[in-house]
């Protein structure tokens, strides 16, 4: 009975302690006198560890803010760059033979008076920076070449027989020896002379007069040259062809070579060739035929104005899409915040750059206004042009457009030439040296002799100087101070705004490499953090795992004891 009355008591403690377990933690239960585990171990260490990325997460949301801010800035350089290069062409207007800008292209009519059609008679083209102005032209002949045939053949591929050399050439130009051999057919002979043409400028070719009839024809690829034969041995070929006569002259002449004679402005000319390249810089004169007597052509070659059209048209395109940029940057809600999208909404830089333009647009240059070029702001202020405004001036005061737009500098002094203009100051007196010998030595500025280079009559601003991108040269021999002015047109001042906002090194530029920087130190410290989280997870996973194997260690043993109590009580 003492034995039995322990047992009772035993079990009773036993499940008392059991009791108290359940009722001292929600994470373990109790089953009989078992101890089992319902601890769920991967929930508590994402828990701790997503406690640990929270600062990760927010520092995150930065980046992907700074990176939409960064997509909105590039946006802004893209139509920026877009901006300037469509003004390039109307940024500087500098004439000369070298020069790109849209003031510098040209265009040419021709017109005829008389019985003659001005396209049949002339056609030519015109070089950028081309002096315009009119001129009048008559053709007395256009140059030919010389051409000369030879009697009937029976067959073209039929050996000739002939065996002989000759030499072949134009007057005054190089020859050289053909060789003919017997089984060699009249084919083979225009092969052989064709095969030196570009050493004796004569071509040969064969033309079929009718069945079974051939006839080889020379011809000359140079006008107003005649064409030279000579045999040297053997069979005088072309003589046996019928080319040439017994007395060695050619005997059939289907065209004679003469020089083309003309005249321009009054002045009698006579050049060798139709392609007439010498006679006024940077105009080409391809002449078609003689033009009748008492008939005369005019030609007038002027500014191509098409292009002064095309490249404002494009400034308009090209402004509004920048605009629409920035007001893409400015949408609020209905309440007047600002939108989600609006990632640069109140930028100081975008305002500035926006400001800027706006402000060059409201500006006179010469007495002229945008408005005169036909450009105004429309009810949703988009800028727009109006072409028949623009082709009314264009036609009526090209040189005032001219400075509206564009940059334009002009001396003092005849002999200080412009070759090209930059952004310049406005004003500024070029002083310039010249040694005993009447040759250019020194420019300064303010006795500053480092802003110009000069090479032989050749002034030029310096790179990195305010004067850079200026060129001049100089027709003077004595020493003298020049006085240089220029002007900034709207479409310069619109152009180098955008150009410089836009540049690797301009205010877009810098916004976008301070964020990328910002944003490469975030992402650093986003990276240590979930470095470090990654390793608080391993330590967590172990340190449970130790947990669990001690829950177990101690079910283990409770399930031992059960067994032995069991046995004690049976017993």
């Amino acid at each position: 009975m003492t034995v039995s009355s322990a047992t009772s008591s035993t079990s009773s403690t036993t499940s008392s302690s059991s009791s108290s377990s359940t009722s001292s933690s929600s994470s373990l239960t109790t089953s009989g006198t078992s101890t089992t585990s319902t601890i769920d171990w991967t929930a508590l260490i994402e828990s701790a560890v997503n406690a640990k990325l929270t600062q990760a997460t927010q520092i995150s949301t930065k980046i992907t803010a700074n990176e939409a801010k960064i997509t909105a800035y590039q946006t802004l350089q893209t139509t920026l760059k877009t901006l300037s290069s469509g003004l390039s062409s109307l940024a500087t207007s500098m004439v000369n033979s070298l020069a790109t800008n849209a003031f510098a292209t040209r265009a040419a009519t021709i017109s005829a008076t008389g019985d003659v059609s001005a396209s049949s008679a002339l056609s030519m083209s015109v070089s950028n920076g081309a002096a315009t102005g009119s001129h009048t032209l008559t053709i007395s002949q256009v140059a030919t070449a010389h051409k000369v045939t030879g009697t009937t053949q029976s067959s073209q591929t039929a050996a000739l027989g002939y065996s002989g050399t000759f030499s072949l050439g134009l007057s005054g130009g190089s020859t050289a020896d053909i060789t003919i051999t017997s089984g060699m057919s009249l084919q083979d002979v225009v092969d052989a002379i064709n095969a030196q043409s570009s050493t004796t400028n004569v071509e040969a070719s064969i033309v079929q007069v009718s069945s079974g009839s051939y006839q080889l024809v020379l011809t000359g690829t140079q006008d107003a040259a005649d064409i030279t034969y000579a045999s040297s041995s053997g069979d005088d070929v072309l003589n046996k062809l019928g080319v040439t006569d017994s007395s060695g002259a050619f005997a059939t002449v289907l065209q004679t070579a003469q020089a083309a004679e003309f005249t321009l402005d009054g002045i009698s000319l006579t050049r060798d060739t139709n392609d007439i390249t010498d006679v006024l810089s940077g105009v080409t004169f391809d002449l078609l035929q003689a033009t009748p007597s008492g008939t005369t052509l005019t030609v007038t070659i002027g500014t191509d104005t098409s292009q002064i059209s095309s490249a404002l048209q494009t400034f308009v395109t090209d402004y509004n899409a920048f605009r629409d940029a920035v007001i893409a940057q400015q949408t609020t809600n209905s309440d007047g915040t600002a939108s989600s999208s609006s990632v640069l909404f109140g930028d100081g830089t975008m305002r500035d750059i926006m400001n800027s333009l706006q402000a060059v647009l409201g500006t006179s240059v010469g007495g002229l206004t945008m408005a005169d070029l036909g450009l105004s702001f429309n009810e949703k202020n988009e800028l727009e042009l109006d072409t028949s405004t623009l082709s009314t001036i264009l036609s009526t005061n090209l040189s005032g457009v001219t400075t509206l737009l564009s940059a334009q500098t002009k001396t003092s002094s005849s002999q200080l030439s412009v070759v090209n203009t930059g952004s310049s100051p406005q004003s500024f007196t070029l002083d310039l040296a010249v040694d005993s010998s009447g040759n250019l030595s020194a420019a300064s500025v303010g006795g500053d002799s480092s802003l110009f280079t000069v090479s032989g009559n050749t002034i030029v601003g310096n790179s990195g100087t305010i004067y850079a991108g200026m060129a001049f040269t100089y027709a003077g021999s004595t020493s003298q101070s020049i006085t240089v002015t220029s002007t900034q047109g709207l479409a310069t001042q619109i152009y180098q705004i955008a150009k410089t906002a836009s540049s690797s090194t301009g205010s877009l530029q810098t916004l976008i490499d301070n964020l990328t920087s910002q944003d490469d130190t975030m992402q650093a410290k986003v990276d240590d953090i979930k470095s470090s989280a990654s390793t608080f997870q391993t330590q967590l996973t172990a340190q449970y795992a130790k947990y669990q194997a001690a829950i177990e260690s101690a079910n283990n043993t409770l399930t031992y004891l059960k067994a032995l109590l069991n046995a004690s009580s049976s017993n």
